[in-house]
């Protein structure tokens, strides 16, 4: 099939504009199948990760269906359902961006963001309303939303909301809006639920397929660093070399737990690296601080959890490291998944300790392949030391050193 170019998709020439602007030129798979079928008002079944454009290819048929008709008072004409306040923040600047030469209001109903300019936003009328089910309920039974003018629904990233308990608010909601709708699912998997819900909510939907799940993409190189001193503040050296000897133009560190976050990022700060962190527990005004950072290159690094990194939109992220492997090898798919996107190369580093080497063959058997070791491999010793034990923290040096977790270097 040949590439097709933004000008063949039925876009609206404010929207072409603004896309020129933003400095794209081709869309991406995901925005060639989608797009075009969007703009025409037919339901969309978009199966798609995170990092393949997945965002614009609905911001884009929207911002061109919604350039004609107007808003009314508490009744928006658009609603778009995203699981996480982050996301529904990515989605509002990416509507921000396209929409820069149209005249469309948004409000963006999410937690821990005053309520007040947004309400005043839907009692004057909005064309998009960006929400997340819980919030979106709440404001509903105070009689500040009505759902009855909503054109186009949009359903980002389903199964995160089935992961986090949401599909019974989305049932709710489905039920509150007019059935002649537009309706636009995505989901980067499909378990039998979210199968339930397409069939359920949504009218003979052209099935787009990108990238199955649980693959990694080809512009990522991914390579493994064995710890055999498996101690957190030998990892953290290992670490600075690698950050110091790779060409990091900025990078998302991985940690599996949030106090390791904590002491990561002080350590980082403390050699003198350019650092932030992320995870579940800071208010929504420091996320959005240290990720504004982060996306404007005043951060080059970033210490994150797998609960603070799912469904981040940071287009242009050049190194991942994974300070510990994660537990669940479809959550390294999702971590490495922030690098190499749209096209661009990306590059992957792992820390290994004797512990993980478990983890490790998982994440081989998913990725089909042996993996690239930078330095010595793990000897067959140490794998049939790792099967011995169990699942405990540290490596090789791990009872010398129980203690010495606090002032971390």
């Amino acid at each position: 099939m040949e590439t097709k170019t933004f000008a063949e998709l039925g876009l609206s020439s404010k929207v072409q504009a603004a896309i020129s602007a933003a400095g794209y030129t081709s869309p991406t798979p995901i925005q060639a199948a989608a797009i075009p079928i969007a703009v025409t008002g037919r339901d969309v079944l978009g199966i798609a990760q995170t990092g393949t454009g997945k965002t614009a290819s609905f911001v884009l048929p929207m911002i061109t269906r919604l350039e004609t008709g107007r808003a009314r008072a508490r009744m928006p004409r658009s609603l778009i359902l995203a699981p996480t306040r982050e996301l529904a923040a990515q989605v509002a600047q990416s509507f921000e961006k396209y929409g820069i030469n149209n005249k469309l209001s948004l409000a963006l109903l999410i937690g821990g963001v005053s309520m007040d300019d947004q309400v005043k936003k839907l009692d004057r009328g909005v064309d998009v309303l960006i929400a997340t089910p819980g919030r979106l309920l709440d404001h509903f039974q105070r009689g500040r939303v009505m759902l009855m003018g909503v054109e186009i629904l949009v359903i980002d990233e389903a199964d995160r909301m089935l992961d986090m308990g949401f599909i019974p608010d989305i049932e709710r909601i489905c039920k509150l809006l007019p059935p002649r709708r537009q309706t636009l699912f995505f989901s980067a998997t499909m378990p039998p639920e979210i199968t339930r819900l397409v069939s359920q909510f949504l009218t003979n939907p052209e099935r787009i397929e990108v990238a199955p799940p649980a693959t990694t993409a080809k512009t990522i190189t991914q390579l493994f660093r064995f710890c055999d001193n498996g101690e957190d503040w030998a990892k953290r050296e290992v670490l600075r070399e690698l950050i110091s000897s790779q060409n990091v133009k900025n990078a998302i560190i991985f940690c599996n737990r949030k106090v390791e976050v904590a002491i990561l990022h002080k350590s980082l700060v403390k050699h003198g690296f350019s650092a932030g962190a992320l995870h579940g527990d800071m208010d929504q005004k420091s996320r959005m601080e240290t990720l504004d950072k982060f996306r404007s290159g005043e951060l080059k690094l970033l210490a994150a959890s797998d609960v603070a990194a799912r469904g981040l939109d940071i287009p242009d992220v050049s190194h991942i490291f994974n300070f510990d492997l994660p537990w669940q090898s479809d959550d390294y798919v999702h971590r490495i998944g922030r690098t190499g996107r749209a096209g661009k190369e990306g590059v992957s580093t792992s820390l290994v300790t004797i512990d993980e080497l478990k983890s490790l063959k998982d994440i081989e058997k998913m990725l089909g392949e042996p993996v690239v070791w930078i330095g010595e491999p793990p000897s067959a010793e140490d794998f049939a030391e790792a099967g011995k034990k169990r699942r405990g923290r540290g490596g090789r040096g791990a009872q010398r050193q129980r203690g010495g977790r606090g002032g971390a270097p």
